[in-house]
């Protein structure tokens, strides 16, 4: 029973951290708590929470994903290449992003392949994909940044529905379907199952291998949907447009309760790390601090978070 009530306060942690953290910046300054103010972190919320989707369930399976900052270059990069630009002629508007999100699919996928079938650490294989993801990004580019002009693509980032950004929408249709996945399907039980033990799993006659292979599969579409959003919203495409993202996504993740070691979390509760790190950094700016100790701050939440989240009688390399 009291194992129960604790995992229960566990869960309800990082709400309550949430909001503390507004009411503390909300009693210093009254505009933390407007509607604008609201939007303006919501709307900076939205691509470390689709991100934050795709690396949960990675996390959550016992692995770990560094490819974000290369699949976000590459899809963006794509993307601005392919829909309506400053650069050539090519116009395929919304087929375009469905092309980018593909790609993401297909990055992920060999992730996956590569972790499976040469038995490589997932941290490993990911880091590669990262360089290689940035790398052709540079390569296709030359170094110079591609002005999106395509409309529809641009209206992800400028166009509002019920006054909010449609980047925002985007972000909550993603965390719904992931949250579907986690919660009624197959798969959503067999990444916690992995997490928990995989040799359990495997006796249990699971695939592993393939139920590996469709979480990073899916994990690239994600990353490649914060990629089409990075790009509508800086409205161009350009190599270095991931940059920072990898240690903002996965803090926002630990932060929120999802556990390194695997088999714990969700991606409500990455929806809820997410708005703590936005709102230290909205905090910040509106009390006026400076963009240096913003990051020592950024820095300690980062050791914190892992701190806390390292169980230390599970002490290994993740899978």
């Amino acid at each position: 029973m009291f194992n129960n009530k604790f995992k229960e306060y566990e869960l309800l942690a990082p709400i309550i951290v949430l909001i503390l953290l507004c009411v503390f910046i909300g009693l210093i300054n009254n505009n933390f708590f407007s509607f604008r103010n609201f939007v303006r972190i919501a709307n900076g919320a939205s691509i470390p929470l689709i991100l934050g989707i795709g690396v949960t369930f990675i996390i959550i399976m016992g692995s770990i994903d560094l490819s974000i900052e290369g699949v976000v270059a590459f899809s963006a990069v794509t993307l601005s290449l392919i829909v309506l630009n400053g650069q050539n002629e090519n116009d395929f508007g919304y087929y375009g992003v469905i092309f980018v999100l593909l790609i993401g699919g297909l990055l992920g996928c060999i992730n996956g392949l590569v972790h499976v079938y040469l038995k490589i650490p997932s941290f490993m294989v990911t880091l590669g994909i990262w360089f290689i993801g940035v790398g052709i990004a540079n390569a296709i580019l030359g170094g110079i940044t591609v002005r999106i002009t395509d409309k529809s693509v641009r209206a992800l980032a400028l166009e509002r529905f019920f006054s909010v950004p449609i980047a925002v929408w985007v972000s909550m249709i993603a965390l719904l379907i992931a949250y579907i996945i986690q919660k009624y399907t197959a798969l959503g039980r067999h990444i916690y199952a992995i997490g928990g033990g995989e040799d359990l799993v495997k006796l249990s006659g699971i695939n592993v291998n393939y139920s590996r292979i469709y979480v990073f599969t899916i994990a690239g579409i994600f990353y490649s949907l914060g990629g089409v959003i990075a790009a509508a919203q800086q409205g161009a495409g350009f190599a270095l447009i991931g940059q920072g993202r990898l240690f903002t996504t996965i803090t926002a993740v630990v932060v929120g309760g999802t556990a390194l070691w695997g088999g714990k979390g969700g991606v409500i509760h990455t929806l809820i790390g997410v708005w703590i790190v936005m709102v230290l950094s909205n905090g910040m700016i509106l009390l006026g601090i400076s963009p240096y100790v913003q990051q020592v701050v950024h820095g300690f939440m980062i050791i914190v978070a892992v701190a806390l989240s390292v169980k230390k009688s599970k002490l290994e390399i993740v899978k």
